[in-house]
């Protein structure tokens, strides 16, 4: 019966019971949690509250009267000389303030000296040194019994087997906590998945596995850390070593007998010194290297503890103020996906709100399909979210017990919800994108700082506020509406004086007259930058060419011209030119993608009409409208012809020279090398022309190579 259907409080009280030992035996156990801390936090306080209000509903073997969880029937037991407890928790300052009153009140002193340090979210044991040497690890199990895993935790780089001094007390229990740092958690992860076996829900249930294994080998694989917090029994023998008398003496200690103590703790006066160590901490918690989720106050001096005493499973003098929980249950309403600057496409969950982390959560990122598939979340599902610090939320897993019968596999759209433009996915990338990029409001802003950046058509002035401003005012949708400002319109941009309008209109206006290439670059199309771009001007030489181009049939014909080279080397014969040479097959997919989309082709229309011109070999102009036939590769005087630019030529900088290069067909190489035709040397020329005369690579100056351009004779 569930305890939402009856009010009879015995009834709710056995409903309770069995449910947290359900949670109980999952989570310590198997190492399987099937429910977030804060929803276990939650049922174990309600029936807290059932009990105290009904004392005689109180059963010895309640949730609320045991520690921990029962041990595994594989592991050998251990028996705890001094039991492990648990701590009492507090969730809010009001919390805090009535223990620090409970505290002074059973001492009869007007103020409390506290230690206190971080509450790890990972596995309590307890180390067991006779003489010195490790002898026995054990898990704290429930609290009176735990797991025998000495050889498992033998294999923890960090824990001393021998402590370190002369003079070690004949006995004594180190209570600490086993954990594992975030970074080993992923990478053990990665293995995981790699091997497609299952991954850990989380690094407290990878530490507890992995401490708990049957093969200790298993255990020395996967990287683990041990803090030191707490002390069981002890025995100086005849070693004459005396107990420090605080709590905060006894990590100290623990320091110099090697024992790994965590550096994150102090020791203050009063309530309000605990509350300000949980709020330093509070804003530390993202950045450090493991999980915790509280703090831990305890009296600091021994004698005041043991004047203290215990309730039945906590002490009097300790507890836990806990932070909120990073991790909640909830269920997902919908699935979205949002469209991000440079196109990527990422599935969003939106939840039935919940609080985590400290703040009302309702969306959480999905990631991409893969990770869609690979955790198969579903809309309806039950799942459990975490938010960690200012982390996006994200859901962790799916509670697919909870999954309602009708549930279907979610599908990523295949068209932009934003633009309508095809979604499409590269081989081998998790993340699928909008192919509409010159159009797509979602991709706008980054579309038009890309297009008017100095290495594109390099429109001075417009930077990121102006694009900002013209985005949000709807002045500019894409590329070609930047042709149509006028100063009037600019100069009413925020911070946008008379002088500085009519600038970067006449930057806007100079900008129609760039290079083939240039203008190729800045449609930002993905895997094309800049020498892809020179690649695609030298090739085809009209855009409209490139436009008509087949890509797979021109892909097919430079694999079977690849594979004739070869033979022709073979035989000594003469290479025929490759098309498309270092293009490979990830940029012609890219670039068949953004010419097939409808929206680019429009978008790439408008400019035409906007009169972007760019100068061809003979010095004629051509108009991006100019209709011509594919020519392979743009004729010109160097056509064909590689040359390296090395020192300081007198007139022209190294961009320039490559520039000229470049539009009467020849090719810029960054390194000689026999395939290189002319080395171009100015003054200071480097090891490069050395390499040349040691190749025998022809050696030319500036004036050599305008001669060669102008006269259009190569010497």
């Amino acid at each position: 019966m569930s305890r939402a259907a009856t009010t009879d409080p015995g009834l709710q009280a056995e409903a309770l019971r069995d449910e947290l030992v359900r949670l109980d035996h999952a989570y310590h156990t198997l190492d399987d949690p099937l429910a977030s801390d804060a929803e276990y936090d939650a049922l174990f306080r309600e029936l807290q509250a059932v009990e105290q209000a009904h004392p005689d509903l109180q059963t010895p073997d309640s949730p609320t009267q045991r520690v921990g969880g029962i041990p595994r029937s594989d592991l050998p037991t251990v028996q705890h000389e001094v039991p492990m407890l648990s701590l009492g928790n507090a969730f809010d300052d009001a919390g805090i303030v009535a223990f620090d009153r409970r505290v002074r009140e059973g001492l009869g002193v007007a103020s409390v000296r506290y230690a206190a340090e971080l509450k790890f979210d990972g596995l309590a044991v307890t180390l067991r040194y006779e003489n010195g040497l490790l002898v026995r690890a054990a898990t704290r199990g429930d609290g009176s019994v735990g797991e025998d895993v000495t050889p498992n935790a033998r294999t923890i780089a960090t824990l001393p087997l021998r402590l370190e001094g002369a003079h070690p007390p004949a006995l004594i229990d180190v209570r600490g906590e086993v954990l594992m740092f975030h970074a080993d958690f992923d990478a053990i992860n990665q293995r995981q998945r790699a091997a497609d076996a299952r991954e850990f829900v989380n690094p407290r249930n990878a530490a507890a596995g992995s401490l708990r294994q049957l093969d200790a080998r298993i255990t020395a694989s996967r990287p683990l850390h041990f803090f030191a917090y707490g002390i069981g029994a002890f025995d100086a023998g005849t070693s004459g070593v005396a107990l420090p008398e605080t709590h905060s003496g006894l990590l100290d200690w623990y320091r110099k007998l090697g024992i790994p103590v965590n550096d994150e703790r102090a020791v203050m006066e009063g309530c309000e010194g605990l509350l300000d160590f949980y709020r330093r901490i509070g804003t530390q918690r993202a950045g450090l290297p493991y999980d915790i989720d509280g703090v831990v106050y305890k009296v600091d001096a021994f004698e005041a503890q043991r004047r203290l005493g215990f309730v039945a499973r906590a002490p009097r003098f300790a507890i836990a103020h806990k932070f909120p929980a990073e991790e909640a249950t909830t269920v997902i309403e919908q699935i979205d996906v949002q469209v991000g600057r440079t196109g990527a496409i990422t599935p969003v969950a939106r939840l039935a709100p919940v609080f985590v982390g400290g703040v009302t959560v309702t969306n959480a990122t999905l990631h991409n399909e893969d990770e869609i598939r690979r955790k198969d979340v579903r809309v309806g599902d039950t799942v459990i979210v975490r938010r960690a610090g200012d982390v996006i939320p994200e859901v962790l897993r799916v509670l697919i017990d909870k999954r309602p019968a009708e549930s279907v596999e979610y599908r990523l759209p295949t068209a932009c919800p934003v633009c309508g433009s095809a979604v499409v996915r590269e081989e081998g990338e998790a993340v699928a994108r909008c192919s509409g990029g010159l159009v797509c409001a979602a991709q706008r802003k980054q579309a038009l700082l890309h297009f008017a950046q100095r290495r594109a058509l390099d429109i001075e002035g417009l930077g990121d506020k102006v694009v900002d401003q013209l985005v949000v005012r709807d002045l500019v949708r894409q590329p070609a509406d930047l042709f149509a400002l006028d100063r009037e319109t600019v100069a009413g941009l925020d911070r946008m004086a008379d002088k500085s309008a009519a600038n970067l209109v006449d930057a806007i206006e100079k900008a129609k007259r760039t290079t083939f290439a240039r203008f190729l670059f800045a449609l930002g199309i993905r895997h094309v930058g800049e020498e892809v771009a020179r690649v695609l001007a030298r090739e085809f030489g009209r855009l409209d060419a490139l436009l008509a181009a087949d890509w797979p049939a021109l892909m097919e014909r430079k694999r079977t011209l690849q594979k004739e080279n070869v033979g022709r080397r073979t035989r000594g014969e003469a290479q025929r030119p490759i098309p498309l040479e270092g293009i490979g097959d990830e940029i012609v997919q890219a670039l068949a993608q953004f010419m097939a989309e409808p929206h680019n082709r429009d978008a790439i229309g408008r400019m035409r009409e906007v009169g972007i011109v760019w100068p061809e070999a003979d010095g004629t102009i051509l108009r991006v409208d100019a209709v011509d036939t594919p020519q392979g590769a743009s004729a010109g005087p160097l056509s064909g012809k590689t040359f390296v630019l090395t020192g300081s030529l007198p007139d022209l900088t190294r961009d320039e020279a490559k520039a000229r290069i470049e539009a009467t067909g020849g090719k810029v190489s960054a390194s000689v090398s026999r395939k290189t035709d002319f080395v171009v040397a100015g003054a200071e020329a480097g090891s490069k022309a050395e390499k040349a005369v040691e190749l025998g690579v022809p050696l030319i100056d500036q004036e050599a190579l305008l001669r060669m351009i102008e006269s259009g004779r190569i010497k």
